[in-house]
């Protein structure tokens, strides 16, 4: 583990939300077997979730105005229907699949780190997924955000420095006193270059058991702690 910075001065911590707060793979995997048991989970969620910086790119491009990842992902949903023989599914079972970003389950320290975290800093979401998804989200699985920001208010996808700098201008702080806290090292370093704090949280099943993660140490001006209960413990020292 590399050192942590000598002291933490956030006052709020902003969370990524795909992978580090909620695990995509085995609740997409889990949700289309449940649908139709023959197809691969494994390979169907990988290849959803490998759509999504593409798509997000035909935003970000101009190719296609504002849109939601709700939409989005069912944009790329359609594209894979014929791949994974799911071209028989009715509109409605579509519609069910879809959301099955909105029903995902949080890692097993989520909810009791952020509780703690919550103590002593204002905690809220930094995730391109719509505020919609976000609330039905944090509903079902009880995560106790003090906040719900979206790339749907900023109108811009991370990394855009709108969004990391939209929640120091939403909080009225200083961009150091905001954290971005993420399991992943492009959102953490475009989050460093507007002057927030990073935290990097290991999640190495991010994309299932058989495809492990490299989780190797992040640059010594950022946290770094296996799951929310560590940096917990981290930033109360």
């Amino acid at each position: 583990m590399s050192p942590a910075p000598p002291s933490c001065r956030a006052k709020v911590l902003a969370f990524d939300v795909f992978g580090t707060v909620v695990d995509w793979h085995s609740g997409i995997a889990r949700s289309v077997q449940a649908l139709r048991p023959a197809v691969d989970g494994d390979r169907f969620a990988l290849a959803w979730r490998a759509g999504y910086q593409p798509a997000m790119r035909r935003v970000q491009s101009g190719e296609l105005g504002w849109t939601l990842i709700d939409d989005l992902h069912r944009l790329i949903l359609d594209g894979l229907l014929d791949q994974f023989g799911l071209t028989d599914l009715t509109e409605d079972e579509k519609q069910h699949l879809n959301k099955a970003w909105h029903r995902l389950d949080p890692w097993p320290d989520v909810v009791a780190g952020l509780t703690r975290l919550k103590a002593r800093h204002t905690i809220c979401t930094l995730s391109n997924g719509n505020l919609g998804l976000l609330t039905n989200m944090a509903k079902r699985a009880g995560l106790p955000w003090d906040c719900i920001l979206s790339a749907e208010v900023f109108r811009a996808y991370k990394p855009d420095p709108a969004t990391y700098l939209g929640v120091v201008r939403v909080f009225d702080v200083a961009p150091a006193e905001v954290m971005l806290v993420a399991a992943h090292q492009d959102d953490l370093a475009a989050a460093r270059a507007c002057g927030l704090q990073t935290a990097y949280i290991e999640r190495p099943a991010e994309f299932g058991s058989a495809h492990p993660k490299d989780i190797s140490p992040n640059p010594a001006n950022t946290w770094h702690a296996t799951d929310f209960l560590a940096l917990a413990d981290q930033l109360d020292a």
